[in-house]
């Protein structure tokens, strides 16, 4: 016999990103609804069985917004407004993270960012096991509310994501190079070898791994693109000049046949993408740690971006409170391999850590 689910979430926005948030809460046991401004692809969500229903209830306890990045702050304001459950959590998946966070007042509003993707396109594409293995970023700020980042870490380690906390103007900047300059580098290179093909065909017949490799990401929707990088639009120029002077150094290097410049970069290149973090997650080994935090605001946001700047991986996070009403305690469980460096950051920051070994 099949019970019902207890656990209800709903999500905004049904193409690849939401549509595969759908799918992989329903494949951990949750009910999930969902609702599009587009009804084909909405009544298309409820004929595949992606979500129950497009009506969002009382019992909701979990909603993200996986519409395009301009249109989040009304989306998830107009929800918080019409739902008055305490307990609810809204999140997002927007690929930029300073506008929206600056722009929405409610603590139970928690800003995220899945760092997944995939060249299929809309609900087509979507599939449960697109965040396994990925970094889903949280932005925490002094407003949020301990007991509701522990629920959505909880949450997205169901999913199997690798969870990372970032102040939004500190991913708006990493973000920039690391996943919206690739795009635009893997559009360049595309369009610029289309260009030269057709004069010289057998350029695309010459196509191997490499090339391919790099030019991979450029399949990807473009839709989603223009607005993220206008929004971005500091970190991402400041990116694309730092990347440019590089090239002007490599182009310097070749210009003046200088061997021993060129294998530097290239070793230093070489070193730096071996060391990249694997992406696996893994559950032995781990520490656990105590950390008993007043109640103020902003010291969740310390201690989980403490944890992002040493990268850190926080597996597990819970809050516990003293029956006599004490401040409460911090209980979380990262690789044992990193938890000195942890502690004695944190201890650095003034808290006070109590560490157990593997179990």
């Amino acid at each position: 016999m099949t019970f019902p689910s207890s656990r209800r979430a709903h999500v905004v926005g049904l193409g690849l990103i939401g549509g595969s948030v759908a799918l992989a809460l329903s494949e951990h046991g949750w009910l999930v609804s969902g609702e599009d401004q587009n009804p084909e692809n909405q009544c298309a969500a409820v004929d595949r069985q992606i979500v129950s229903s497009t009506t969002m209830d009382d019992s909701v306890e979990l909603v993200i917004v996986a519409t395009p990045s301009f249109a989040v702050v009304e989306s998830a304001v107009a929800l918080l407004s019409s739902f008055s459950r305490p307990d609810l959590i809204v999140s997002d998946v927007a690929g930029i993270k300073g506008n929206i966070g600056r722009a929405i007042d409610d603590d139970r509003f928690i800003g995220g960012h899945p760092m997944a993707g995939s060249e299929q396109r809309g609900l087509d594409g979507a599939r449960a096991d697109l965040f396994r293995g990925c970094t889903w970023v949280l932005t925490p700020t002094a407003r949020t509310v301990p007991e509701a980042y522990s629920r959505l870490h909880g949450i997205l380690r169901e999913l199997e994501a690798n969870v990372m906390a970032l102040d939004f103007e500190t991913h708006d900047r990493l973000v920039a190079m690391a996943s919206h300059v690739p795009h635009l580098v893997a559009g360049a290179l595309m369009n610029e070898a289309s260009t030269m093909a057709e004069s010289d065909g057998a350029l695309l017949q010459l196509a191997a791994g490499g090339f391919r490799d790099m030019t991979r990401v450029a399949a990807g929707d473009p839709a989603i693109w223009p607005d993220v990088l206008i929004q971005n639009a500091d970190a991402v120029t400041a990116s694309l000049r730092a990347l440019r002077e590089r090239l002007d150094l490599l182009e310097g290097h070749i210009a003046r046949s200088d061997r021993d410049g060129l294998l530097e970069d290239l070793r230093r290149a070489s070193r730096a993408r071996r060391d990249l973090p694997g992406r696996g997650v893994h559950s032995a080994g781990l520490s656990y740690l105590r950390v008993p935090v007043p109640d103020r605001p902003g010291v969740l946001a310390q201690v989980t971006t403490t944890a992002s700047d040493l990268n850190v991986n926080i597996y597990d996070i819970e809050i516990a409170h003293s029956v006599e009403g004490q401040p409460g305690v911090l209980l979380l469980a990262v690789e044992s391999e990193q938890c000195s460096l942890f502690v004695q950051a944190l201890e650095g920051h003034g808290f006070k850590v109590a560490t157990e070994g593997p179990k």
